[in-house]
């Protein structure tokens, strides 16, 4: 009696964290490595040992999100993603919602173990989520884009500095890396739209690709190119590694210009993903091959500038 009931225990347990996994399994590729390996590579990581907390932290707080995110709209889910946990019928809206509210709390009583500003980092991750999902943040192109690029910046800060020795503090490298992240993801974000505008128009959700369905592709098509070579550039990337980087942005931003089926769209945006996952290890080149003083910061920020005021660009004319 006492191996059948354990047994069953263990089924169970093994069933809710199923459901658990299920809430997340698409934000895997997209953010979940994506940041992980940002916060190992931009602290820089301060021991091995670091991994564990910093993925538990980006994993809750992600999970706090999609909760949020999927207990909203779940007509949405059964088109465009029914093996979701509520479309599945593995969980209801009632417990899901119950959860969601459980975790935020969770999520800043973990951060307060470390420090004031992972807390505020939790918090101001938790405020944009409710504007998000509660206060429909998601139902308008530019709100959706910006607010998801903050978020993504939060949630990349916070997984730094518990990575890092000093969980209070971020360098100078890190603070301009999380900056060119968010603006990365504001101009690409949309990328992962394509492959739902059904399920958006069923919602009412005004995306970049259903507003604008040929410049969205044009500024992915010529946006993922551009941006591979900046990003090498700031960094300082050898010159083999900025080739393949570019050739792969050309590769992927040909993809959504040319393949415009919803099964193309949903091949392209797992490329998509490697890409953005692939532009967070920057970060760490540079600090690899360079001294993370000042001094070598300060020609960083210039480059950045002369990058994007074209200043670089006369200089060579």
């Amino acid at each position: 009696m006492t191996v059948q009931h354990s047994r069953l225990d263990l089924s169970e347990i093994g069933y809710y964290l199923y459901t658990i996994f299920l809430f997340i399994q698409n934000d895997i590729l997209t953010a979940i490595i994506p940041v992980i390996l940002f916060s190992i590579a931009s602290a820089p990581l301060c021991s091995s040992i670091q991994i564990l907390p910093t993925t538990l932290w980006i994993l809750l707080h992600i999970l706090q999100f999609d909760l949020a995110n999927q207990i909203k709209a779940p007509e949405e889910d059964r088109l465009n993603k029914p093996s979701r946990p509520i479309p599945a019928g593995r969980i209801s809206v009632r417990d899901a919602t119950i959860l969601r509210w459980l975790i935020a709390p969770l999520c800043l009583a973990y951060s307060s173990l470390y420090s004031i500003q992972l807390v505020f980092s939790s918090l101001e991750m938790q405020l944009f989520t409710y504007w998000y999902n509660e206060l429909d943040g998601d139902k308008n192109w530019l709100s959706k884009n910006a607010i998801l690029a903050i978020m993504y910046g939060c949630t990349e800060l916070g997984g730094t500095l518990i990575a890092g020795c000093d969980p209070s503090r971020v360098t100078e490298t890190t603070k301009l890396a999380v900056q060119l992240t968010i603006a990365v993801f504001t101009s690409t974000v949309h990328c992962q739209d394509f492959k739902d505008v059904e399920g958006d128009r069923l919602t009412g959700r005004r995306t970049v690709p259903i507003m604008f369905p040929i410049t969205s592709r044009l500024v992915v098509g010529l946006g993922l190119p551009i941006w591979s070579y900046l990003l090498c550039c700031i960094w300082d990337i050898d010159w083999l590694c900025t080739l393949a980087f570019v050739a792969y942005g050309c590769f992927v931003g040909g993809r959504f210009l040319c393949l415009r089926t919803r099964d193309a769209d949903k091949r392209s945006c797992k490329y998509y993903s490697i890409w953005f996952s692939l532009h967070h290890l920057l970060p760490g080149y540079w600090n690899y091959f360079h001294d993370s003083d000042d001094v070598r910061v300060g020609e960083l920020l210039q480059k950045t500038w002369d990058l994007f005021s074209g200043t670089s660009l006369l200089k060579a004319f």
